[in-house]
């Protein structure tokens, strides 16, 4: 992305107006086409202006981002587990960047507006076109991750990818083990069913969308990249361990 559009979206009152326009669009289709739960969010009301990064699994393109950067904003005016009606968005929490690739971003004008909410693009490993994989981040993509904690909070999708179960990316443990972040797991469910996989066209309505904040985990940071990314994939229910429980539960429902 352009130089820029990285000036731009540095701008605080550039960002909290994306934020106004965005979250008044969003919000009908979260609260009134279809229902949010929200559950744990006394786990991160009081953390720290920095150095934290949230993981979770991915659903959709945009709709999860968007959902979080509503809660994240209706907690900085106090609420719990509730969004409650939108005034927060008059004055919402911008210090939170996100993880999305690149290609993504540009795919529309939406997503380029988007992106000016704290958008952090990265190169896929994995080019579907090019057939070119690489083994992990570029250099400057880690670089990107690693400024945004030293300053914000950053939401990252370990998986990177909306298919569920998908095994996690190394990185994601690699940038834990560099920086040393307060780590939060979040599971998030629903989206998938209520939207498409951009996130901004509905695909069944009156969904449940649920998001649970974790505790923070408890990391040793001198492990083995393996373990912690192990560690994080569990929290977020993406783990090996969590498919199968999930096929079995799905074999007793149809039996």
């Amino acid at each position: 992305m352009s130089s820029f559009t990285d000036r731009l979206k540095n701008i605080k009152l550039i960002r909290k107006l994306v934020y106004f326009i965005v979250g008044m669009a969003s919000y009908p289709g979260l609260m009134w086409v279809n229902k949010l739960k929200i559950s744990g969010t006394e786990h991160i009301k009081n953390l720290p202006r920095q150095k934290v990064l949230f993981v979770s699994n991915h659903q959709t393109y945009f709709a999860d981002v968007i959902t979080f950067l509503h809660i994240f904003s209706a907690i900085k005016w106090g609420k719990q587990n509730r969004l409650g009606l939108p005034y927060y968005l008059l004055n919402p929490f911008t210090r939170v960047n996100y993880v999305a690739a690149e290609e993504t971003m540009k795919g529309s004008f939406i997503s380029r507006l988007f992106l000016l909410a704290g958008g952090i693009t990265v190169k896929r490993t994995w080019n579907k076109d090019s057939k070119i994989q690489r083994k992990g981040l570029d250099a400057s993509d880690t670089r990107k991750i690693f400024s945004a904690l030293e300053n914000n909070w950053v939401i990252t999708f370990p998986q990177g990818t909306t298919k569920p179960f998908a095994p996690g990316r190394k990185g994601t443990a690699l940038i834990i083990k560099q920086v040393k972040p307060i780590v939060v797991p979040v599971v998030i469910n629903g989206f998938w069913q209520a939207f498409n996989k951009t996130g901004l066209k509905f695909k069944k309505k009156g969904s449940l969308l649920t998001v649970k904040f974790k505790e923070p985990l408890q990391i040793d940071y001198d492990a083995p990249a393996e373990e912690i990314l192990k560690q994080v994939m569990d929290a977020i229910e993406q783990s090996k361990e969590y498919m199968m429980k999930a096929g079995h539960d799905l074999i007793k429902t149809d039996a």
